[in-house]
């Protein structure tokens, strides 16, 4: 019997409440484990995070905005890194060259088959190969400010071949539409670390310890 593939949602360097996670689905050897990126940040343990990552064959992740930001600073891109990515970068100094290693890896989406797993989101009726990074890495609504929580979120309108898994946009549940599930539960927030199994169609969700870090806005966790 083949293993089931368990999709995480922001793990935004939560690394208690990912292995409370993996211990309650009894993660097996025949298990995978996929992360809808934003890996690191905010969050207390981000070492431990991508330890678990790099050191486990198991585990993969696509590239979230904040892990992206600090690829891109690594780059040499000349970007300013908010507090918490600052935070993150001096946090991974003790090893850096592996930590960098690793996130200069990570691809902008996973075709899993029938499901597709990006951190914030594709533009509906843009080929996969044609999606900007921008959108995989930032997008919420189909307005000219693809960032914005008001507007029509690019899920209610996407209707493409393969099942988006997502997170980036925190909810106090899984986002779920017709051909799209946001697992972004707000874990760094104070609020669930959440997984969803493909397999099986099934949730599941451990509470987080503490909230790490307040959302930028008051009420965006909605």
């Amino acid at each position: 019997m083949s293993g089931r593939t368990i999709v995480v949602g922001d793990i935004h360097g939560c690394a208690d409440e990912l292995e409370m996670l993996l211990d309650k689905v009894s993660l097996k050897a025949s298990d995978r484990v996929v992360s809808v990126g934003d890996l690191v940040t905010k969050g207390k343990k981000n070492r431990e995070v991508l330890d678990r990552f790099i050191e486990d064959k198991r585990f993969a992740a696509v590239l979230g905005n904040h892990d992206r930001a600090l690829r891109r600073y690594w780059r040499g891109e000349g970007i300013s890194l908010k507090p918490a990515q600052q935070a993150t970068l001096d946090e991974l100094k003790i090893d850096e060259a592996r930590y960098s290693t690793y996130l200069q890896e990570l691809p902008h989406l996973l075709d899993l088959g029938k499901h597709l797993v990006v951190h914030a989101g594709v533009r509906p009726s843009v080929a996969l190969d044609a999606q900007a990074v921008e959108d995989l890495t930032e997008l919420r609504t189909l307005g000219e400010d693809r960032t914005n929580r008001e507007g029509t979120p690019w899920y209610e309108a996407y209707d493409g071949e393969k099942i988006v898994l997502f997170g980036h946009w925190p909810a106090p549940e899984p986002r779920r539409a017709r051909r799209a599930i946001g697992l972004d539960t707000g874990c760094v927030y104070g609020y669930q670390l959440t997984a969803y199994i493909i397999e099986t169609d099934e949730f599941t969700n451990v509470q987080a310890r503490e909230a790490y870090s307040q959302p930028k806005k008051k009420g965006s966790i909605k």
